[in-house]
């Protein structure tokens, strides 16, 4: 690696944790500063004053406000998140649990909407002008802008409560066991929970890539070699395949680390709405009980992994571009 792309690397690096930093602070800060007692799900009504302060004390919620901090910011670098106040575990237990869940929605649903979004997009870009693409870019504007949480209830009331054609919740079915996460992962009955809010998120992301392919292709459309090609006789559709939609895959190429980013944090309407027992839906149910060690502990991994998303596609870009030049940035 060239020493201008080595000193780049470690610039971003340490943006990136600097910013993880001052994400993690504010969600110290913000937590501790809610109103009401955290520990309400422990504390009973029979407990003394001597047994509540033990408790507190055992939390370390009785220690001054920086020694708290500093001791956050240790036992994150660490990996330890600290213990669930309602589910009574570790929290690093807690998120490691729920994340394949989250990870497996999440990618399946980048994945087949960036590779329909990309297809459809050139093939809209070819057809421009016609009937199909006045009736397809409005409709993939309508179902971009719908709300996800309205699309997916919609889904569960035709296809889950009406036909009953899949489940409503949850990732199997009550009662299955299986031998291992990776035989649960790729078993059939998780695939049949899984169809309904994959179908969800496919709806909402296509239309990014759809959108972006289909402006780029009208621009690489436009250039010489295009022009070129076709003055040389070559059939439509190598042209726009082998030519035009080639050179402008580049920026679908990078949006597409910059929504897995983006989704894995989005997921927590999904989630929520088909009951996954994923990551946003521990996320909610941690603010809503007031247990800000896994609260702090899930928007910390989530944050994690959207700046980590960040950082991969500005290194894809670079990779796939030679022509981009971080050293003059």
């Amino acid at each position: 690696m060239p020493r201008s792309s080595t000193r780049w690397f470690a610039q971003r690096l340490a943006q990136m944790l600097l910013v993880l930093w001052v994400i993690a602070t504010i969600l110290f800060l913000i937590f501790r500063l809610m109103p009401g007692n955290p520990l309400v799900a422990y504390i009973d009504t029979t407990f003394t004053t001597e047994q509540k302060q033990a408790l507190i004390h055992s939390f370390g919620l009785d220690l001054p406000l920086w020694q708290q901090y500093l001791i956050f910011l240790r036992e994150s670098a660490a990996g330890n998140l600290g213990r669930s106040f309602s589910f009574h575990a570790p929290v690093a237990q807690l998120v490691w649990e729920t994340l394949p869940n989250t990870l497996v929605l999440m990618l399946s649903a980048v994945v087949v909407a960036f590779l329909l979004g990309t297809v459809t997009g050139a093939f809209l870009a070819w057809k421009r002008g016609t009937v199909v693409e006045s009736i397809g870019i409005p409709l993939v504007l309508a179902v971009r802008s719908a709300p996800e949480f309205w699309v997916g209830m919609i889904l569960l009331a035709v296809f889950s409560f009406s036909l009953r054609w899949f489940p409503s919740f949850g990732t199997v079915s009550p009662g299955a066991q299986y031998a291992s996460l990776w035989q649960r992962l790729t078993s059939p009955d998780f695939l049949h929970h899984l169809t309904l809010p994959l179908i969800t998120l496919v709806l909402y992301l296509q239309g990014l890539p759809l959108l972006l392919m289909r402006s780029n292709m009208l621009d690489v459309m436009e250039e010489e070699f295009v022009v070129m090609a076709r003055m040389k006789g070559l059939p439509e559709r190598r042209i726009l395949l082998a030519h035009a939609a080639r050179n402008a895959l580049l920026p679908v190429v990078t949006a597409f680390a910059l929504v897995i980013g983006y989704s894995i944090g989005g997921n927590v309407v999904i989630e929520n709405v088909f009951s996954w027992p994923g990551l946003g839906r521990l996320l909610v149910r941690a603010v809503a009980a007031k247990d800000y060690p896994l609260a702090q502990g899930a928007f910390l991994l989530i944050a994690a992994m959207s700046i980590v998303m960040n950082l991969l596609a500005d290194v894809a870009y670079t990779w796939l571009d030679p022509r981009v030049s971080y050293a003059k940035r």
